[in-house]
């Protein structure tokens, strides 16, 4: 089984290992993180953990602007993936975002088809691109919207 809380900075260690084997080079940093989960009042960042072993498997993060929220981060390590976590997570704060009355925006590698079906699925709709977004690896991104439930 899987639990959904709140990440903490002990989570950390285990958030940067699955940064390195989902989005290497483009990875967050440590400190990245630190300075999210030091804004609690504007961010919302869970992690899906193993029930039986408390390992962090997965994980995510919102942001709240003023007039929309923007999926900041969510991964699955690969050995979990297919297992609906990572559709757990981001309905969990899709909920959030719709609770706020906010559409939630977000960015997806432009070569990662399979990413932006699982977006699409969820009502999400492409709405632009940035070129280059991903500094390190110079890859571009799709801009996806989705409009808050009403």
């Amino acid at each position: 089984m899987i639990a959904l809380r709140a990440m903490t900075v002990d989570d950390l260690p285990q958030v940067m290992e699955l940064e390195e084997e989902l989005f290497a080079p483009d990875t967050w940093t440590e400190w990245m993180y630190r300075d999210e989960l030091a804004r609690p009042d504007t961010r919302h960042y869970l992690v899906a953990a193993d029930d039986a072993t408390g390992a962090v498997v997965g994980y995510a993060g919102l942001i709240a602007y003023d007039d929309e929220a923007h999926l900041a981060a969510i991964g699955v390590t690969g050995a979990r993936q297919g297992q609906r976590i990572g559709a757990l997570l981001l309905d969990t704060l899709l909920a959030e975002a719709d609770r706020k009355g906010k559409p939630v925006l977000l960015e997806v590698r432009a070569d990662d088809e399979a990413t932006q079906g699982f977006y699409r699925r969820r009502g999400f709709t492409e709405v632009g691109r940035r070129p280059r977004y991903y500094p390190l690896s110079g890859k571009d991104a799709v801009v996806m919207l989705r409009e808050a439930a009403r």
